[in-house]
């Protein structure tokens, strides 16, 4: 279970630097979490739902994270515009002993967003090859 605060440096920003979340609002399957900087205006929000399809060895898990931030615009300043960014886990668990494949899939996926091949350290600038092409939209 998620702590109410994510505080001690469970998400950090593209400088490594610490951003700090509370819960708001928490479901039977679903909460959300705010920046505790966030203004009414400029919501900073993180969510995490997860929902069940189907039954027996069919019976997968569909969970997302996801981080949304509005921001002033920087071309027309009159205007807020939304950065998204979400990660989505499909997991077969009806057809699964353990999720050692499931943290592997999670693993290259980390790996593949926050370096570079070479590196053993998490690229929290964003320069990690596929964080660099979703943010480019470079292939």
């Amino acid at each position: 279970m998620l702590a109410n605060t994510l505080n001690t440096n469970e998400i950090k920003n593209s400088a490594g630097t610490e951003v700090e979340f509370g819960r708001l609002s928490q479901g039977e399957r679903t909460t959300e979490f705010g920046a505790l900087t966030e203004t009414p205006s400029s919501p900073h929000r993180l969510s995490v739902k997860h929902t069940e399809i189907g039954a027996g060895t069919d019976l997968r898990r569909r969970s997302a994270v996801r981080v949304d931030k509005t921001i002033t615009g920087q071309v027309d300043t009159t205007k807020s515009a939304t950065v998204s960014f979400y990660v989505v886990a499909d997991i077969p668990i009806g057809n699964m002993t353990a999720y050692a494949e499931a943290q592997n899939v999670c693993a290259e996926l980390v790996s593949f967003l926050a370096s570079t091949g070479a590196d053993t350290t998490i690229k929290y600038d964003c320069s990690g090859n596929g964080a660099v092409t979703l943010i480019s939209g470079t292939l």
